[in-house]
């Protein structure tokens, strides 16, 4: 029977259902969220893989109604960390029916592949992305997520992953790629700020540069050096 999208709210139906964490079993690759009123810790926030993926112990277990071993020990150790320790958690893996693509094919459950359903992990209304500060290959360009998901009711798959990957980061990874004469061609920034659909790239430059006086006081509170991440 197909588990309603409604109904699965993290990625990993796989992963560790059942268990009640407390914050100190939490310690490692998990993060735990804040604890609700029944005992969950949500969300669990993976720190390793790709942008923080998120999963929800209740949504799975309550309202999907699975057992622990409808996921451990065959999908996924019990014990923190196995799986990101293996080294081979990723959205190919997943595709190929491992870790939580063992449900997640379409079928059982959404599709790991389904774009518009990434927003269901990689940020959700559990915990919302915010806002970016890119520092390649310019210093500094900042991305606020909330005016373009929640004020301009964009969704995910608006960017993702045909314009910008999931994977914090990866823009940068390639400076000789990501830059002006790209959006000027339509792409990254560039397909919707084109001057149709938002004002143009190369327009209203200080909207999105702040340059490395504005990068320097956003975080002269702030010691250490800051890189691509969140403000």
């Amino acid at each position: 029977m197909k588990l309603k999208n409604t109904t699965i709210c993290m990625l990993g139906a796989a992963a560790l259902a059942g268990l009640l964490f407390t914050v100190g079993s939490l310690a490692g690759s998990l993060e735990p969220g804040p604890e609700t009123d029944d005992g969950y810790h949500e969300p669990l926030v993976f720190t390793h893989g790709p942008a923080g993926v998120m999963f929800s112990h209740k949504a799975h277990v309550e309202d999907a109604g699975l057992d622990c071993d409808s996921c451990h020990p065959d999908i996924f150790e019990q014990e923190n960390g196995a799986a990101e320790a293996n080294g081979d958690v990723s959205m190919a893996t997943l595709a190929e029916g491992k870790y939580c693509g063992a449900c997640h094919d379409g079928d059982t459950a959404f599709s790991t592949k389904d774009p518009e359903s990434c927003v269901t992990c990689h940020g959700s209304s559990m915990k919302k992305p915010k806002t970016i500060v890119f520092t390649e290959p310019v210093k500094a360009v900042v991305f606020d997520h909330k005016m373009h998901a929640e004020d301009m009711g964009l969704e995910c798959s608006s960017c993702h992953p045909k314009l910008f990957r999931m994977k914090l980061g990866d823009a940068e990874s390639q400076p000789d790629k990501f830059v002006m004469e790209a959006l000027y061609q339509g792409q990254y920034c560039g397909a919707c700020h084109n001057g149709d659909d938002a004002f143009a790239s190369d327009t209203k430059c200080t909207t999105c540069h702040i340059g490395v006086l504005g990068y320097d006081r956003l975080f002269s509170s702030e010691s250490g050096k800051k890189e691509h991440g969140e403000h």
